[in-house]
């Protein structure tokens, strides 16, 4: 997915903060919103925004993910770019919302999608920017969460962040596989996505790395869950966002 070019990015940007952001790790929003003001944006927050129906459709209800999806659109329509701490979510608007809506709404649906972008994905393809001044004086690994890869094509961006942070990035084994958290999979299928969960903390672990760091805070609380389960052995998981948040107090404390 390709967005404008970054001489005509636009800087007011509306941030969409996410349910598991919202009511899990708020400081992840936090971060997001410095990293977006570090890069010379204006951070907008919607306070009528709700959950993007991707539960809803995990569940098998999509009447309620359309009325969600409706919401949403309803919600961010007047935004010059929408942002979320989330490749799954932004997926969600993307992949979803045509499917779930339809006439006038998937019109509407479409041109939102448009407009809505992952931090990272943002940040990087979208403003061109890579060095937001922030410093990561750490070995890291990277887990490619699955919506944001296969459905935005999201690898490069963290990455190219993170190397000008300068964080020592280490690649881990499989860092494309899915991690087992799948939603509502992790909780009917626990048999298969601890597994796969502790498979992927198996890889980060071999790297060596201090941090495993991702763009999708479910996959994060899910690894960490597991993480603590097993010993607390390996990189602790870790939002690009607040390991780069982080990076901009310590560069700040340096200068």
């Amino acid at each position: 997915m390709t967005g404008p070019a970054a001489d005509d990015a636009p800087r007011t940007v509306a941030l969409f903060v996410t349910c598991m952001v919202d009511t899990v790790t708020p400081e992840t929003g936090v971060s997001a919103v410095r990293l977006l003001e570090a890069a010379g944006c204006q951070v907008e927050f919607p306070a009528a925004q709700t959950c993007c129906g991707q539960p809803a459709v995990s569940a098998g209800e999509p009447e309620a993910a359309a009325r969600l999806a409706r919401h949403f659109v309803e919600v961010f329509e007047p935004y010059e770019a929408i942002v979320a701490p989330s490749g799954s979510c932004a997926a969600m608007v993307h992949h979803w919302y045509t499917r779930l809506l339809d006439g006038g709404w998937a019109e509407r649906a479409r041109s939102v999608a448009a407009r809505t972008f992952e931090l990272s994905q943002y940040l990087v393809d979208v403003l061109g920017r890579r060095d937001l001044g922030a410093r990561v004086d750490a070995r890291v690994t990277v887990h490619d969460a699955c919506h944001g890869l296969r459905n935005l094509g999201v690898r490069d961006a963290p990455r190219s962040l993170l190397d000008a942070a300068g964080a020592e990035i280490i690649e881990m084994d499989e860092a494309e596989t899915c991690c087992g958290f799948g939603g509502t999979f992790a909780v009917g299928h626990g048999e298969i996505s601890a597994p796969l969960a502790d498979a992927k903390l198996g890889f980060a672990t071999a790297t060596g790395a201090d941090w495993l760091v991702a763009c999708d805070q479910a996959c994060l609380l899910h690894l960490e869950g597991r993480r603590r389960r097993t010993g607390d052995v390996g990189p602790r998981p870790v939002h690009l966002a607040d390991l780069l948040a982080a990076g901009l107090d310590r560069a700040a404390t340096r200068g």
